[in-house]
């Protein structure tokens, strides 16, 4: 558990199209090729220190003659970003993906008198 003593808590939110490869027969679509997708969210302004990330599915459409197979996460958490992860395996054809994402952690205030630009 992360506690928060006397500071700004910052609260940053997005939703991310990650993919879609069924319109242009792409990796996830046909099943060849990278079974893993990554982007890199910025945070503007960035957190004092690293944040808690929560990522979800806000959209995913399958193919529905194999088995859904995925999994989403943030990567590489840093006070400037972090990656959203998103994979699959086996047979799974994914058409389309959305991400949503949540990050909480301490913020700049300018009561600070520095992180502020």
């Amino acid at each position: 558990m992360r506690v928060f003593l006397r500071e700004a808590i910052g609260i940053a939110q997005g939703d991310l199209a990650l993919f879609s490869d069924f319109a242009h027969g792409g990796d996830m679509w046909t099943g060849e090729g990278a079974r893993e997708r990554r982007e890199h969210i910025a945070f503007s302004p960035a957190f004092r220190s690293a944040p808690v990330v929560h990522v979800a599915f806000s959209l995913w459409d399958t193919d529905s003659a194999t088995n859904a197979r995925m999994d989403i996460s943030a990567a590489n958490v840093t006070p400037d970003g972090f990656e959203v992860v998103f994979r699959t395996w086996g047979d799974t054809r994914v058409a389309r993906v959305r991400a949503r994402w949540l990050a909480i952690g301490a913020a700049y205030h300018p009561d600070d008198w520095q992180g502020i630009g």
